[in-house]
């Protein structure tokens, strides 16, 4: 199994499901995949070492195996070492910060068909597909593609490397994530372009409220 040993496997996934908070099959798939993609970029112990600030680990759906990633990674959103691209897809790319190279692994739909075969004695679905996805090979559980990820220098980990006021409310945007429209600065609250509605200013002394 992989590079990593058995033991290195089953001690990983079960600080992973403990992280967070029950085992899954998609916690199976999270931790073998990022397993995967360390080997494939040439990082080890980016969780506890220093390898940490040569990865970036772009995610493209917020289920079970994302946490699993980042659990055996240890890239975080406040590193900026984790990136979250929603896009429905069980997939993570994987990027080497200081070679450049860069691997998307992709959870393979047919590893589902495959699971009984593996475990033809659990008749549990998902009990099945849990213990067929740590015994299953690579070549079924994953595709495997070698990409090119161009960071732009405001995506990358450490400091803040831009910043801007918006015109309008005076709100502090980092990391060029203003927008330009008519040749005025603003947020994108003030753009009108945010998941929320009819925000109402709450007086924090008037409710009494301290840290």
């Amino acid at each position: 199994m992989d590079k990593h040993t058995l033991n290195d496997f089953e001690t990983l996934l079960a600080g992973s499901a403990r992280e967070h908070g029950h085992l899954c099959a998609g916690q199976v798939i999270g931790v073998r995949m990022a397993i995967l993609g360390l080997n494939l970029v040439g990082l080890r112990n980016t969780r506890n070492g220093p390898d940490i600030k040569k990865l970036v680990v772009y995610v493209e759906i917020d289920r079970c195996a994302t946490d699993a990633i980042g659990y055996v990674t240890g890239v975080k959103l406040g590193r900026r070492s984790l990136k979250f691209k929603d896009y429905g897809v069980m997939a993570a790319t994987f990027v080497n910060l200081e070679t450049q190279r860069a691997f998307r692994v992709v959870s393979t739909e047919r590893s589902r068909d495959l699971a009984a075969s593996y475990v033809p004695d659990i008749l549990d679905q998902s009990s099945a597909q849990l213990e067929a996805y740590k015994r299953m090979p690579l070549h079924d559980l994953f595709d495997v593609f070698e990409v090119r990820v161009d960071i732009p220098e405001t995506d990358f980990p450490g400091p803040t490397r831009a910043k801007a006021v918006c015109e309008s409310c005076g709100a502090v945007v980092r990391d060029g994530r203003e927008i330009h429209e008519n040749g005025r600065v603003l947020c994108h609250f003030c753009h009108g372009d945010v998941y929320y509605k009819h925000p109402l200013r709450v007086d924090l002394v008037k409710k009494n409220l301290s840290a």
